[in-house]
């Protein structure tokens, strides 16, 4: 008896993808074959070299077209800004009709391997986010952003929920910020495929003002309104003073809102109530909320571990503060160090060295916070 022959089974990996191609490289062909195929084979020569330290791999190239896996989302993002920077070193000494720029987009996800090609939306996505970056630009999900966010070397413009072809669900995209060197103009005259025709066209952004950006991102998932009104006190015509506003008045709208009474739940019992309690404190800084936890379960699971965290938490409290040493350091540098600190001292040193710098009234709010809190 005959059997069927199955197919082989497919090979599946989670990768960050990068896809890229030029903009506008039809219209370099026809203007010059020769030069614009030389150029291209300059620019995949860079690009291939980055590629490879970044520790990536190439699985496809079509005409102007490169598509490339990495097995670290931060290689595949630091190899993307190399790229785009070796582009634009090597078009200075031509005409700016004769300069080629990539459009890059970045994403990470679960692919099929078949023969070294990869498939699937993961890749699908990195091309439709290709096409949503301006020329000299880079394109990444949500997925990239926050793998990266953390780390501060890179900040980012949220296109918010963008539809484009052949995929059935709106992807969130994120821009890159500080690389595109292209016009608004020509990004209209060039819009990125895929996209919904009735999409309108985006509106010219603004340049941010010194540290703007950084304002932004501190405050953009605040869930109190006294932070968004810092920020338009601020930067009343700042690049993101609409959408702060909107966030404001929401916030505030919510807070106005009354609080409609729970349904009542079926008791829990004691096991989960411990181990709920545990796990709302286990992250804790507050020695307090240890000491709580000991008072309401005194020969409960953790009680060893909490005891040596309040005391931990307690002596760090007492320890002398550390002298301040003077160092040539700038103010953003300053507020990256104290931003994320829930001690009020950290914002008051900040008042004190900048009373009149461009984080002082979001440091005043955060000191009356942290105030109330305690």
């Amino acid at each position: 008896m005959e059997h069927a022959l199955e197919a082989p089974r497919l090979e599946r990996r989670l990768v960050a993808i990068l896809a890229a191609d030029i903009v506008g490289y039809s219209r370099h062909m026809e203007r010059d074959e020769t030069t614009a195929l030389a150029t291209l084979s300059r620019l995949r020569v860079v690009a291939d070299e980055l590629i490879a330290s970044h520790k990536g791999r190439i699985t496809g190239t079509a005409g102007d077209s490169i598509l490339a896996e990495f097995s670290s989302v931060v290689d595949a993002l630091d190899c993307a800004v190399k790229i785009q920077a070796g582009v634009a070193a090597d078009g200075e000494e031509l005409a700016p009709e004769r300069r080629m720029q990539f459009r890059i987009g970045v994403n990470v996800g679960d692919v099929m391997v078949k023969d070294g090609d990869i498939f699937g939306d993961g890749v699908n996505i990195a091309a439709r986010l290709e096409t949503l970056a301006l020329g000299g630009g880079i394109c990444v999900s949500r997925g990239v952003r926050d793998h990266v966010r953390k780390m501060g070397r890179y900040a980012f413009e949220d296109l918010g929920e963008q539809s484009v072809k052949n995929i059935a669900q709106p992807i969130r995209a994120f821009r890159l910020h500080g690389l595109e060197e292209g016009t608004h103009e020509a990004a209209v005259a060039d819009p990125p495929l895929g996209l919904a025709a009735t999409s309108a066209p985006q509106p010219v952004l603004s340049t941010p003002a010194p540290f703007e950006l950084p304002f932004w991102d501190t405050i953009k998932e605040s869930k109190d309104p006294a932070e968004f009104t810092a920020y338009l006190e601020q930067y009343p015509n700042g690049v993101f003073a609409a959408l702060a506003e909107a966030r404001r008045d929401g916030l505030l709208a919510e807070q106005a809102e009354p609080i409609a009474a729970p349904a009542a739940a079926p008791e829990p019992d004691l096991a989960t109530m411990e181990l709920a309690f545990w796990e709302s404190i286990e992250e804790s800084t507050d020695p307090a909320e240890f000491a709580a936890y000991l008072e309401q379960y005194p020969e409960g699971s953790f009680t060893s571990l909490a005891e040596a965290r309040r005391q931990s938490l307690v002596e760090a409290q007492a320890a002398p503060a550390p002298e301040t040493v003077e160092a040539d350091t700038t103010e953003l540098t300053f507020w990256d160090s104290v931003k994320d600190s829930d001690n009020p001292a950290m914002y008051a040193a900040y008042l004190e060295k900048y009373p009149e710098g461009s984080f002082a009234a979001l440091a005043k709010v955060r000191i009356d916070e942290l105030g109330a809190a305690g």
